[in-house]
């Protein structure tokens, strides 16, 4: 399967369609897919992307696996449909089946997906052929029956075996086929022995060869006027098409699926003409063999023959050029490869806007001479004169649309569009119940600027801000200029206040952190910014526009780099951004420390384990306890460094404990989530282990939540660790919301029921039961069972009495 393959995918999460895509391109197969997940949308992308294979998942919020099948099977019953659902039992697959489903794959078994798919489009592939065959026989059985002159229901041609068996014909003889007085064939006999054909046979030969001409004029007249009703179509669908759409690449598009669907054309490519590279370049095509147009010679010059075709002589002489058969002429310079795709003839249609030459249309016959009569040839002139009237009308559209809504210096949204933007993002936000960051920049001393080095070196210096800031918003939509030396941008969604400060810092340093050039002068600009949070700061884009308006006076008026508009918040996020730079310092100076928790065997008292617990000792804070740090590493990403360090270091110390000749206790380091996502972490451990004893004691604790988020990764990494001796806890159980199914199937030897039961359990008797239910859980899945935080002899006299561990 060379050819792009067609794929409307029917998911409702965008990850599950990525990786089924990721896996279908990595067996090789070249696809274009689109993804929904309400029916309007479903229906739409039937009839408008055409998809050669569905695949849906069975049950969605919005819109049920089931009903997407029937409405296939309704409307493009020939197209394969299958289900990819991780969800999907015997049962069910069995009745999907029986209503016209073509296979179902589950999404745990994703390498199952290629070969199905493969599967499917080519059995749907060989019925269609089969259906086309069955339809064409069935139209030359119907041409047999109808096309005949005006005294019988059979072809003439089909009566000269008749004539000549009737009349003993030997040898060779011609009788002229004669229409209108003009000489358009000939019938021929021949055989071994001459015979004269007498007067009955001349007079006969006459009669059937004025019928034969008859007959093929007719049959000429016909083709002649289903071609003219065929451009028609084209006509009138293009036409349609340019009232409807105001897209440049919608018109293309549209231009090309209707010449071929309506018109009939085997391939059909619209170009646009590129002067700069001295080329037409392909824009958007439809048909068969549309890898064709990568083959196209498309030169604008004629000083490279091998390179310059047909496109090339229609922009340069301006005039249709035309081919009745592309086998012989020797203008077209890929004959061979247009014959193997069924092209026979060729019509190559400039398209001119103020008398100048924007690009070219390409239509493609299967037959031989289809452009060769006038009538055919005026409305293809006529058609390409439509569609370049409507490339000029969307053009001067697009210019007056763009100077009401952009800024024509620096090529952003101007103030009226980004208002009606926040105002869409806002109610985004609303509707999603977060959080969202609007931020205004001004630009220090800028009119001081203009005045100095002139107004031109100004408007250069706003081209060059525009850039650098589009350069770190992943959305154009998100960034405007708003004033003359303004700019605003917005955070869709934000989580934390904290984030927000964290990425005006980013974005000034971008911007702002290098010396700007404007011509042989370089020049240190600043800016300051105002920063207003939805919804607290503003429920409306104008309110909050207004209120970040506010923020910036006051950052102007403080020379704060950056201020929010509340002001309790600026203090807040200040401290917060001092926190996490003294964090960094911290690990820089070597200022985390590890404190080690007892694991202690509930019947003997014997000391079985240790639990190390990362502090940070600050010299101006003091000791400062986790809760404080840890969460602030994690958003930062801190982790990763100062996690690997704990790892290290409890290596370190066990090895010391180990050469001092002490039995020493295996420990138990915490492992975050974004250390057990990291592909290499198995790795890190590794070569961690490595640093330190032999055998080593090195076991990790992982949070229950985090256990099930990738079960299937999760198993394969947690095996690999056992594998090195490392055992796994499952950390704070009880307060995540983890399958008992996945829990059985984790390689993991401890549960850690969470302090916070155990704290409370004896003065809530729920509680307590709910104790001694994970207890009797964990023993039955064979688990050892640690409880934490316990701190009198009544807990732990209850704990023993339960059997925990």
């Amino acid at each position: 399967m060379n050819e792009r393959l067609r794929i409307l995918m029917v998911e409702d999460v965008e990850t599950d369609a990525e990786l089924a895509a990721r896996e279908l391109k990595r067996a090789g197969l070249t696809i274009e897919s689109h993804r929904v997940e309400r029916e309007d949308d479903y229906r739409r992308e039937l009839g408008e992307f055409r998809p050669q294979v569905i695949l849906s998942d069975f049950s969605m919020p919005h819109f049920d696996g089931m009903s997407a099948l029937a409405i296939a099977r309704a409307s493009v019953p020939d197209t394969p449909f299958i289900f990819l659902s991780g969800t999907l039992g015997e049962d069910y697959a069995i009745r999907a089946l029986r209503n016209g489903a073509t296979d179902y794959v589950l999404k745990n078994n994703l390498v199952r997906l290629p070969p199905a798919v493969e599967r499917a489009v080519s059995e749907a592939s060989a019925r269609a052929e089969h259906k086309r065959g069955e339809q064409l026989l069935a139209l030359e059985h119907t041409v047999v029956r109808h096309v005949a002159n005006a005294d019988t229901t059979a072809d003439p041609r089909a009566r000269l075996s008749d004539l000549s068996r009737k009349f003993g014909i030997r040898g060779a003889f011609m009788f002229p086929i004669v229409y209108e007085g003009r000489k358009i064939g000939v019938i021929a006999f021949s055989s071994r022995r001459a015979r004269e054909p007498d007067d009955r046979l001349l007079q006969a030969a006459r009669v059937i060869g004025s019928q034969i001409g008859q007959f093929l004029a007719r049959q000429e007249q016909q083709r002649h006027i289903a071609r003219l009703n065929r451009i028609y179509a084209v006509l009138s669908g293009i036409n349609s098409t340019i009232v409807r759409v105001h897209d440049r690449e919608d018109l293309f598009r549209e231009a090309c699926r209707i010449a071929v669907q309506a018109g009939g054309f085997r391939l059909a490519w619209l170009g646009v003409v590129e002067a700069k590279a001295g080329r037409v370049k392909p824009v958007a095509w439809a048909g068969t063999g549309e890898d064709y147009v990568d083959l196209m010679p498309l030169a604008l010059d004629d000083s490279d023959p091998a390179q310059y075709g047909l496109a090339g002589r229609a922009v340069r002489e301006r005039k249709a050029m035309v081919v009745g058969d592309m086998t012989k002429d020797p203008r077209i310079l890929r004959g061979k490869e247009a014959l193997a795709r069924g092209f026979r003839s060729l019509a190559m249609l400039p398209l001119f806007v103020s008398e100048e030459p924007v690009g070219v249309l390409a239509l493609y016959a299967e037959t031989p001479g289809f452009f060769d009569a006038e009538d055919e040839m005026r409305l293809l002139l006529e058609l390409a004169g439509d569609i370049a009237f409507a490339l000029d009308h969307i053009e001067k559209a697009d210019r007056l649309n763009y100077l009401a809504y952009y800024d024509p210096l620096t090529g952003l949204a101007n103030a009226t569009l980004f208002r009606e933007r926040l105002a869409r993002f806002l109610d985004a936000a609303r509707e999603a119940g977060h959080k969202l960051a609007l931020g205004l920049f001004d630009v220090d001393r800028f009119k001081t600027i203009n005045d100095t080095v002139g107004r031109p070196a100004g408007d250069d210096l706003l081209k060059q801000i525009a850039r650098r800031m589009s350069q770190s918003a992943k959305d154009p939509s998100e960034l405007a200029r708003v004033a003359a030396d303004a700019f605003a941008v917005v955070l869709p969604r934000v989580a934390r206040e904290d984030d927000v400060a964290r990425l005006a810092e980013e974005r000034l340093a971008d911007c702002f952190g290098v010396p700007f050039h404007l011509g042989d002068t370089e020049l240190r600009i600043a800016a300051k910014a105002g920063i207003a949070i939805f919804p607290n700061d503003g429920a409306d884009a104008e309110t909050l526009f207004r209120n970040a308006e506010a923020a910036l006076k006051k950052a102007k008026a403080t020379n704060e780099r950056y201020f929010f508009y509340t002001q309790k918040l600026s203090e807040r996020v200040a401290e917060r951004l001092s926190l996490e730079n003294e964090l960094r310092q911290a690990l820089e100076r070597k200022e985390f420390v590890l404190h080690y928790q007892p694991v202690v065997e509930t019947e003997t008292r014997r000391l079985i384990g240790v639990e190390a617990l990362i502090r940070w000792m600050s010299p101006e804070r003091g000791l400062v306890p986790p809760l404080d740090f840890i969460p602030l590493l994690e958003e930062t990403g801190l982790i990763l460094e100062v996690g690997k360090w704990a790892l290290e270091q409890a290596v370190r110390d066990h090895a010391h404990w180990v050469e001092k000749g002490l039995r020493a206790p295996r420990v138990a380091v915490n492992v975050s989530a974004i250390q057990l996502r990291r592909p290499n972490f198995v790795k890190i451990i590794e070569e961690t282990i490595k640093q330190g004893a032999t055998p080593h004691g090195l076991d990790l604790e992982i949070t229950e939540s985090l256990a099930i988020e990738d079960v299937a990764g999760n198993i394969e990494k947690l095996k690999a660790l056992r594998a090195l001796g490392v055992g796994v806890a499952i950390d704070d159980f009880g307060t995540g919301y983890s399958s008992l199914g996945y829990l059985a199937k984790l390689p993991v030897q401890s549960l850690k029921i969470d302090r916070s039961f155990i704290i409370t359990m004896l003065k809530e008797p729920d509680t307590m039961t709910l104790v001694s239910t994970m207890i009797s859980m964990a023993r039955a899945l064979r688990l050892r069972v640690v409880a934490e935080g316990v701190d009198s002899e009544e807990q732990a006299e209850f704990l023993k009495a339960a059997r925990c561990d």
